[in-house]
């Protein structure tokens, strides 16, 4: 997987990055929206795919992203398909922040220290090159404006934006509800997406317990019907 396209994970913490602040939006839901980020972005390179509500293993081999092979060796390590929700739901921390550093390693952001209160330490961050937030805010533009269907990953990452709730911060005020209603219909332009975006949303709604239906709306399909197709 080489390293000249940015992953989707990194394209949702930027959207999120907050210019005028340095912090990023919907924190506690951007979390599990980056854990989902991470699946899509390895259905993309083939080596996961959606098993019914459930994700498997269909190619162990490591993509050359380091913490996108941590994900996938502890999918593989599972030994069977596992629930999405119950792999975003489960415990990642400190993801934002290895998101954010590595960002900063790649000269896309940049850390600006200060103090809380004048006495606890907080570490904010800015943009380095806001022409690159700027192409992926104007992907998702184009796709609501134009109404022409987004390659698989906008619409991955259109859906996870609305599934975390950037879409007030993206769009925001009476003005920006018709976007934020187009944005959230992106979601049924890619099926993995749409999987991970709807896992996403129950995990927040507590739903994790219970099975759900598919991305397009329908039941499930049957364990291991997907999987297959996949590896042939």
């Amino acid at each position: 997987m080489g390293r000249s396209r940015r992953t989707i994970p990194e394209e949702l913490l930027l959207l999120a990055l907050d210019p005028t602040t340095g912090t990023t939006a919907q924190p506690q839901s951007l979390d599990l929206g980056l854990a989902g980020a991470q699946l899509v972005e390895l259905a993309l390179a083939g080596r996961i795919a959606p098993d019914g509500d459930r994700i498997a293993v269909v190619m162990p081999r490591p993509t050359g992203d380091p913490t996108l092979d941590s994900a996938l060796e502890l999918l593989r390590r599972r030994g069977s398909p596992v629930r999405a929700v119950h792999w975003i739901g489960g415990p990642r921390l400190g993801l934002r922040q290895t998101y954010l550093s590595h960002l900063e390693r790649c000269g896309m952001v940049h850390a600006v220290e200060g103090q809380m209160c004048g006495v606890l330490p907080t570490t904010r961050y800015q943009a380095t090159d806001t022409a690159i937030s700027r192409e992926i805010r104007s992907r998702l533009d184009s796709a609501i404006r134009t109404g022409v269907p987004p390659d698989p990953r906008t619409a991955a990452l259109a859906a996870l934006a609305h599934a975390v709730g950037l879409g007030k911060h993206l769009y925001p005020g009476n003005e920006g509800r018709s976007s934020r209603s187009r944005l959230r219909d992106l979601i049924r332009h890619d099926p993995m997406g749409g999987l991970v975006a709807h896992a996403v949303m129950d995990v927040q709604n507590g739903a994790a317990a219970q099975p759900r239906r598919s991305a397009a709306g329908v039941p499930a399909q049957p364990r291991g019907s997907m999987a297959r197709a996949a590896a042939h």
